[in-house]
């Protein structure tokens, strides 16, 4: 077999199929958040970025940045190993309980990043519980999906958000084994949200643990940023909840909070947490002031709730058809991979507008998206510069508009 050219081969299908990823050499520019330089080539241009998890601009807050460089001065750069080599920092343990106290839980174990997390805890968790059988939503992230295959449990796969399917799945699960729903609580995608207390009110009826990826909901929701299960009073009835630093906390890394024992537990044994690295100290810092400052400011959560709603009034306006739905995200529908494409390198192009295409298999066929996420740091003038880019492509790229 000729290796290079089966490499080389699929690379071009994917090229063909307009579904080959490239990354946009992006510099973000300090204290100037959505605002970045694109460099192609010799050529560097300014841009807007419209499409990142950093939802509340807190990778820019000064609060964040403060405690990074005093971390870095205290304890330099790296951890010095895995937790259980030298790598536990006292700035660790303090996330940790930070972590703990946000989501109402007894302890929180931190990991690498939010993938890595749900990859060693339901992997974890999977495996070892004797006789144990998964019970997955259709829409859960890969990281969940990878973490429960890792595991080699029974699995059940329920349609999406659907109760009587989930009931349906449960009622057909021999009793007394042990089971855990794994679910998300805001979809990244569709920007849907899981119906968390139906879902307990279930757990509850067939003796099942819960499991909640709450990866884009932390910071967000909930009067102290926990998550959609804070704003709707259900932390308490959660077994596990999932998040991430990385998205609006706008730093890095992934954790889980949980009981005490449940927590040692995945310590103990998940080798995704045993053998990995520790995240370095001057991360861990900044994220538990990120923690900390949402906390108590409600600032950043109202001024993107705003932008999401201006957002949404222009696209209505314009045509532009979008996805509906209760969370911060904005998905702009295209429904065809190479149009999606198109736009997005027209729209950085020419107008300055940076927003990946989101393509299969990240989204079904001829569901191929824009997925647009405002934060409290983009103006009115560049909301009103995107929505008249797009109102501009659309009728350029020939694709359907929303009807008024």
């Amino acid at each position: 077999m000729n290796y290079e050219d089966f490499f080389k081969a699929e690379l071009d299908t994917l090229r063909s199929d307009g579904r080959y990823r490239i990354f946009a050499d992006l510099e973000r520019k300090a204290g100037q958040f959505p605002l970045a330089t694109h460099r192609s080539g010799h050529r560097e241009k300014g841009i807007t970025v419209w499409c990142s998890n950093d939802y509340l601009g807190m990778g820019q807050h000064p609060s964040v940045l403060k405690a990074m460089h005093e971390a870095i001065d205290l304890c330099g750069a790296g951890s010095g190993g895995t937790r259980n080599i030298s790598g536990t920092n006292h700035f660790h343990v303090e996330l940790e309980r930070e972590l703990a106290d946000l989501h109402g839980k007894e302890s929180a174990l931190l990991f690498t990043s939010g993938y890595v997390s749900n990859w060693a805890a339901l992997g974890t968790l999977g495996a070892l519980l004797p006789n144990g059988v998964i019970v997955s939503d259709a829409g859960n992230h890969a990281s969940m999906i990878e973490g429960i295959r890792h595991s080699r449990a029974e699995r059940h796969i329920f349609k999406h958000n659907d109760m009587a399917d989930l009931e349906r799945v449960l009622k057909s699960i021999e009793p007394g084994r042990p089971i855990l729903i794994a679910f998300e609580s805001v979809y990244s995608m569709d920007g849907d949200i899981g119906p968390i207390k139906e879902i307990c009110d279930l757990a509850d009826r067939y003796g099942a643990m819960t499991y909640l990826d709450e990866v884009h909901a932390v910071g967000m929701y909930g009067p102290r940023g926990g998550g959609i299960a804070e704003r709707e009073g259900l932390m308490d009835r959660v077994t596990v909840i999932e998040g991430t630093l990385g998205k609006a906390y706008g730093v890095v890394g992934g954790y889980i909070a949980a009981s005490a024992a449940l927590c040692d537990f995945v310590r103990s044994f998940a080798s995704g947490f045993i053998f990995t690295t520790a995240l370095p100290p001057a991360i861990a810092a900044a994220a538990a002031a990120s923690i900390r400052h949402l906390k108590t400011s409600h600032d950043e959560r109202t001024g993107q709730r705003d932008r999401v709603q201006r957002l949404r009034l222009k696209l209505d306006a314009a045509g532009v058809p979008y996805l509906r739905n209760d969370s911060h995200i904005v998905p702009v529908m295209v429904g065809d991979a190479k149009k999606c494409k198109w736009i997005s390198d027209l729209l950085m192009e020419h107008y300055g507008i940076y927003i990946q295409p989101i393509n299969y298999p990240t989204v079904p066929r001829g569901t191929e998206r824009l997925r647009i996420t405002p934060t409290p740091l983009h103006s009115d003038a560049d909301i009103d510069h995107l929505v008249g880019a797009l109102s501009e492509l659309w009728s350029r790229c020939a694709v359907n508009r929303a009807v008024a």
